[in-house]
């Protein structure tokens, strides 16, 4: 896989933004990606230091539209916590 395929897009949460400030970021990455590719790919695309890298899966939940019953589908998010001095400058904004 590809960096690009690994990282599929930020997390952007009140929870997430708030762990921003002890140099953590939080990523939805492919399903099948483990630690140590998650690592190589947020520091090749970032070009940033990578201390840590915690995963999560996080179940998809059921939604309803009057009698139909359907699922969204279940994904994997991950915790990336970046060296002293390390930031992402497209988190900066937010």
């Amino acid at each position: 896989m590809d960096a690009r395929d690994i990282i599929i897009r930020p997390w952007i949460t009140e929870k997430s933004t708030a762990l921003m400030q002890d140099r953590k970021y939080t990523f939805e990455v492919h399903p099948d990606a483990n630690k140590v590719q998650i690592k190589k790919a947020v520091e090749e695309i970032f070009k940033v230091k990578v201390l840590k890298v915690n995963t999560m899966r996080v179940p998809g939940k059921l939604r309803r539209v009057g009698r139909f019953v359907g699922r969204k589908p279940d994904r994997k998010k991950a915790i990336v916590t970046l060296a002293e001095g390390q930031s992402i400058p497209i988190f900066e904004g937010v």
